[in-house]
């Protein structure tokens, strides 16, 4: 998985190398990411290595680089707004900002990034204050995890389960209970494709 503070660094160090011929220093990545210690570059660096989205020559000072193979490997989509993961807020739609993730993200179709607000799926791996990648659909299998508009105007993140004449919003969370609406007060907007965190 990468986290949000990888793919800023991966951003910065990319259009960097590409305006300056040569990759910015540990102070200047320090400076932007407005860390602490150089320490935590060095962790972020190493993290991107693994990942094989930055390579970096040893012993040699401004030597890390994008992947050639993997430097557009990083799209794009809308940042929409919030979502609750816990009671439905109403949805805040803001097609004017866009997030970078990998490609390895998203595939066919079209993808949107929303804010978790709630702890309602915390057991399933969903934190307050992540990122999540949405697919675009209108139909989704059961246990899929879904965005769901609720009679029009409430939108939550839930797991869908199907039922014979009603639609069962299920949290990942005791401290929740499972809604059940009929079919007609249900609307699936999209499909969760994958996650991305701040530490």
């Amino acid at each position: 998985m990468v986290t949000k503070k990888q793919l800023q660094l991966f951003d910065f160090i990319k259009e960097y190398v590409s305006k300056n011929g040569v990759a910015p220093s540990f102070q200047e990545m320090q400076n932007y990411l407005g860390l602490k210690s150089k320490s935590n570059v060095h962790r972020l660096i190493g993290a991107l290595e693994q990942q094989h989205l930055l390579h970096r020559t040893p012993k040699m000072a401004r030597s890390v680089a994008p992947q050639d193979t993997i430097a557009n490997d990083v799209i794009q989509i809308p940042l929409y707004g919030k979502i609750a993961a816990g009671l439905p807020i109403e949805a805040v739609a803001n097609e004017t900002e866009t997030i970078s993730v990998p490609a390895s993200m998203t595939g066919n179709g079209q993808y949107y990034a929303l804010l978790v607000e709630g702890d309602s799926m915390i057991n399933a791996g969903i934190l307050n204050g992540d990122t999540v990648i949405i697919r675009r659909a209108n139909q989704a299998n059961d246990g899929d995890i879904v965005v769901a508009l609720i009679d029009g105007y409430d939108v939550t993140l839930k797991r869908l389960r199907k039922r014979a004449s009603s639609i069962a919003l299920e949290p990942a969370n005791p401290a929740y209970e499972t809604r059940i609406f009929t079919t007609d007060r249900v609307e699936i907007q999209g499909i969760l494709s994958g996650l991305m965190r701040s530490y």
